[in-house]
């Protein structure tokens, strides 16, 4: 009889990163809602008809909140850990851009045997604390596919029941395995000690990255093939501000599949601004 040959399964977009459970806090109204860039990227990237595959990690008790990832056709690698990472958010302003961060829960670093036997296009790594990803597994990842990362997951930092900000010790190596690297205008400065927007990409870019995605607060600024592109916000109301960038990555990535940098970042712009219209991931349309 002769033996079976098990194809390993290919999709458009792998991320990597811990699923999460976050406290939101605004105006005095708490609320708990699962949250990270593998949930937020996840979804927004079956909305736009793209296969996506999603490693991370948190304990077995929460893994049937895994199932709406599930439900919408995303293939799901799920590794028991000690703890659920999760962040409370206290937003400070009603645009909701400036906010305090304080960590609920850790789930710990991904391994290299946590990687699944899976053909990708692309990779996005979205990591939304220090400490989940390490050099060598980009590194491994990078040997794969190209690979798309968010800074958010090296410069947050925990410090006893606080989240800072600090520079990246490795970003020179690190930077170097990137392809796409997304960061916010805050992120920008604490990886470049600049806050001119233009300048900080350009710098970012210097450090190997071929393109930079960076998110503000008016839109999003992509600097791709030595060009910059821009695009606004254009939401009309910013309930669903949280999970901003992790929607903006993915949507960036997923269309870059197939047009051009300047087509990709108008088009994250775009759904980002939608989705900021509501809490939760993105539920809309692409026609």
């Amino acid at each position: 009889m002769p033996a079976l040959h098990h194809q390993k399964p290919t999709v458009d977009v792998a991320m990597i990163g811990h699923f999460a459970v976050d406290r939101l806090i605004f105006g005095g109204r708490e609320e708990t809602s699962p949250g990270g860039s593998v949930y937020y990227g996840a979804l927004a990237l079956r909305r736009m008809g793209l296969s996506v595959a999603v490693i991370t990690r948190l304990r077995e008790a929460d893994f049937p909140r895994l199932e709406e990832l599930r439900s919408a056709g995303v293939l799901v690698y799920a590794h028991p850990a000690a703890e659920t990472s999760g962040i409370e958010n206290t937003y400070l302003s009603q645009d909701m851009d400036r906010r305090l961060c304080r960590p609920l829960g850790f789930a710990g670093p991904f391994r290299r045997e946590d990687l699944p036997e899976i053909s990708a296009r692309t990779y996005i790594v979205g990591p939304i604390i220090a400490g989940e990803v390490d050099i060598p597994l980009v590194e491994a990842l990078s040997r794969r596919a190209p690979v798309a990362l968010d800074a958010q997951g090296f410069v947050r930092v925990r410090k006893g029941d606080d989240l800072v900000f600090q520079d990246w010790p490795e970003k020179a190596r690190g930077l170097a395995l990137v392809h796409v690297l997304k960061v916010d205008a805050a992120e920008a400065e604490v990886l470049t000690g600049r806050t001119d927007l233009r300048q900080a990409a350009r710098i970012l870019a210097g450090c190997g990255p071929r393109e930079i995605v960076l998110t503000h607060s008016s839109g999003l600024l992509v600097l791709a093939q030595g060009r910059y592109y821009q695009a606004p916000w254009t939401s009309r109301q910013l309930s669903g501000r949280t999970g901003r960038g992790d929607t903006c990555l993915a949507a960036y990535v997923g269309k870059r599949l197939e047009t051009s940098p300047e087509e990709a970042c108008r088009f994250a712009a775009a759904l980002t601004s939608l989705k900021m219209e509501k809490p939760g991931p993105f539920r809309g349309t692409c026609d």
